[in-house]
């Protein structure tokens, strides 16, 4: 979609929740700024907001909110977006010789809408099958989180975590299904409370309709304990 500078047309993408690129737009200079100097510059333009708002910022309750989201962003919700914090995911030798794939399954995603700044929560199921390598389980739960950890779409945050795994496993076999509700459906706009948004990216031997389907299969899986 080529798009000028109407903000109208800006706007209806965002309320499409459409996405432009499958790498996170970032800025060339984007880590010139120290964490702390990025809060420092963030409390303030929250405040500022607050204080358009017309919230009286002497209140106790709302005096430490700036610092708090300014914190809050750079620190947790949007960590993901600092290179430093991405999950050192050592593989180590298939030496069980195990062949068929693994599946790790309702992996918890807590990520935000790029388009309003809302909540992204679900489950994200992720499988691969080994060509020699196997990485730690806990690892593909981190991925998960460093990619959600970031102003997101979900199509681009699914295929975001395949490529990861594709790389630390050097293989093309992996699979990451992802379903989650979007506050800014859910809270706002259309306000449906009840829809869900689901992606999936196949690849290599998942683009197999079989193999796929045994995927599928494994995440309907009730697991209790």
């Amino acid at each position: 979609m080529k798009l000028d500078n109407n903000f109208d047309d800006f706007d209806a993408l965002g309320d499409e929740h459409i996405g432009t690129s499958q790498d996170t737009p970032m800025r060339s200079d984007a880590f010139k700024l120290t964490n702390e100097e990025k809060i420092d510059i963030i409390k303030d333009d929250v405040r500022h907001i607050m204080e358009t708002l017309g919230l009286d910022l002497t209140d106790d309750s709302l005096k430490g909110t700036p610092n708090r989201v300014a914190k809050m962003f750079v620190n947790e919700i949007f960590g993901g977006l600092n290179p430093n914090k991405k999950p050192s995911a050592s593989t180590f030798d298939n030496k069980y010789k195990y062949g068929e794939m693994l599946v790790e399954k309702n992996i918890t995603v807590y990520s935000t809408c790029e388009h309003h700044l809302l909540p992204i929560v679900g489950r994200a199921h992720v499988a691969y099958i080994s060509n020699g390598s196997v990485v730690g389980l806990s690892k593909m739960n981190r991925i998960v989180d460093y990619y959600a950890k970031r102003p997101q779409v979900q199509e681009r945050l699914t295929i975001q975590i395949v490529k990861e795994l594709q790389q630390v496993l050097n293989t093309k076999d992996v699979a990451c299904v992802i379903d989650a509700k979007h506050l800014c459906v859910n809270s706002r706009g259309i306000r449906d409370i009840e829809s869900s948004t689901v992606t999936s990216e196949f690849g290599g031997k998942f683009k197999d309709m079989a193999t796929r389907k045994e995927f599928l299969d494994y995440i309907k899986l009730d697991t209790k304990f």
